[in-house]
């Protein structure tokens, strides 16, 4: 059941293994941590997801607190956002 997991960055293969399996990989803002937001982990989280996606995007993330912070998605190549359409590159490869 995730959707989505937000990092302070990635080593390449877990990004890449997170977007295979239709994960989106978010990564903080430079200077932004979890700490530096004040997030515990316990809050719940909404990702604002625009209907046209491109590489390396900036979204918002709106809290259950009211707070919202912006974050990088980290799809970095159109591949990698086609895979996300697909719901992962499994189904991708299924479908075609």
């Amino acid at each position: 059941g995730i959707k989505a997991v937000l990092a302070e960055s990635y080593e390449r293969i877990h990004r890449s293994n997170l977007v295979g399996m239709g994960v989106i990989p978010l990564e903080y803002l430079p200077g932004d941590t979890a700490a530096s937001l004040g997030l515990s982990g316990r809050e719940r989280y909404s990702i604002i997801i625009p209907r046209q996606l491109t590489p390396r995007m900036i979204v918002d993330v709106e809290l259950d607190t009211g707070m919202t912070f912006k974050v990088r998605m980290r799809f970095d190549t159109d591949v990698e956002l086609t895979y996300f359409h697909h719901g992962g590159i499994l189904n991708y490869m299924i479908r075609k």
